[in-house]
This record gives structure tokens, C-alpha cells and sequence, in this order.
């Protein structure tokens, strides 16, 4: 999930950063500090968007940097397990489908899929059930729950864990031919009552 986060840090001003206003410098050590990588607690840190060093900076003998005390304010994406995203399969393999949610990329395995039992077209390079009624292809918008998290310092040697097993949860065809079938049902049973 997207977050509008405050936070605080001490950062390292370097002596060529001095032409630059404060604000201006500390906001750029931080962007070089933050943006692009995952910390542990906020997630992706997408981008700095405001930096206020709280005080004057402070020198200490022999060391040519100045250090500020700063709270800065970003935006950041993180991933929590059983959280529903709305993704985009971006390449189908053998063993499942790599699904793009937000700026993460998810494995979604083939027996994580639904409970019917999915197979590999390698042809086709679609993963489709049994009785062929769905399918999962390349560009396919689905809904799908995180099932494990493992953060790395970058998204891409992060791991997510992904599942569409639980009802709601699948490509937006599948879900709406369920929904059809569930009304065509109750419908049965009301004029069977009659």
C-alpha cells in the first residue's frame, strides 16, 4: 500500500553540498540515502518529497562534514501478508506467474492459482485449468493476497509470495462467472420453492 510518511534521520552533509541551501542539500543527501531502496519497517521508499533540518548542523574537529538532525517527509509502498492488490501478469512459466503489484513483482505459483489443478501450455505460454473454463496469460489483470513477504535491500531481490485461492480473489472474468453462477443458483432454489 501507498503511505505519505513523517520520519527522522541524522544526515552527513558533504563540504561540496555547502553552496546549496540547507534544505536544498539535506534533501539530497537523503534522495542518495532512501529513494529506490527498502527499509525494513516503511517499505519502498519511493521518493523524498520535503526536508527540514531541525537545528544548525554540527562540526566535529577533523571531520569535513556537517551533520544535521532532519525530518523529512516521503512516499512509500509497502506490502503486508494477507493484503489484496490488483495486478498485472507480467510472464507465465512453468511453475506459475510473475505478477507486477505496485513496484514489487510477485511469484504467484501454479498450485496457489485456484483449487483447480492448473497446468502449463508451453506453446501458448498460458496456465490453464483442467476443464479450460480459466486461464492465466501475459497482460492479465487479476486480484490476488500477498502470502509471504521477504524484503531485501532492493525490489528486485525481494521476495512476494502470492495467491488467488480464496473467493474474490482471480482474474475479473472468473469472478464474475462465479458471481453468474451463484445468482443462477439462488434463482433455481427460489422457483424450486414454489
Amino acid at each position: 500500500m501507498y503511505r505519505y510518511i513523517v520520519a527522522e534521520d541524522r544526515v552527513r552533509v558533504s563540504p561540496q553540498l555547502l553552496v546549496m541551501e540547507k534544505e536544498e542539500a539535506v534533501k539530497r543527501v537523503l534522495k542518495e540515502k532512501y529513494e529506490g531502496k527498502v527499509h525494513k519497517e516503511l517499505g519502498l521508499i519511493l521518493e523524498i518529497t520535503k526536508a527540514k533540518p531541525k537545528a544548525s548542523g554540527l562540526v566535529f574537529p577533523g571531520d569535513p562534514y556537517i551533520y544535521h538532525e532532519v525530518e523529512f517527509e516521503a512516499i512509500t509502498f509497502n506490502l503486508e501478508v494477507n493484503e489484496v492488490f490488483r495486478g498485472v501478469v507480467r510472464e507465465v512459466m512453468d511453475f506459475g506467474a510473475f505478477v507486477s503489484i505496485g513496484p514489487f513483482e510477485g511469484l504467484l505459483h501454479i498450485s496457489q492459482i485456484g483449487k483447480e489443478r492448473f497446468s502449463y501450455d508451453k506453446k501458448n505460454k498460458v496456465i490453464s485449468s483442467s476443464d479450460k473454463k480459466k486461464s492465466l496469460k501475459k497482460g492479465d489483470e487479476i486480484i490476488v493476497k500477498v502470502s509471504t513477504v521477504s524484503l531485501k535491500q532492493s525490489p528486485q531481490d525481494s521476495k512476494i509470495g502470492l495467491t488467488m485461492r480464496a473467493e474474490g480473489l482471480g482474474n475479473e472474468a472468473w469472478i464474475e462467472a462465479e458471481k453468474k453462477k451463484e445468482k443462477g443458483k439462488k434463482k433455481e432454489e427460489k422457483e424450486g420453492k414454489k
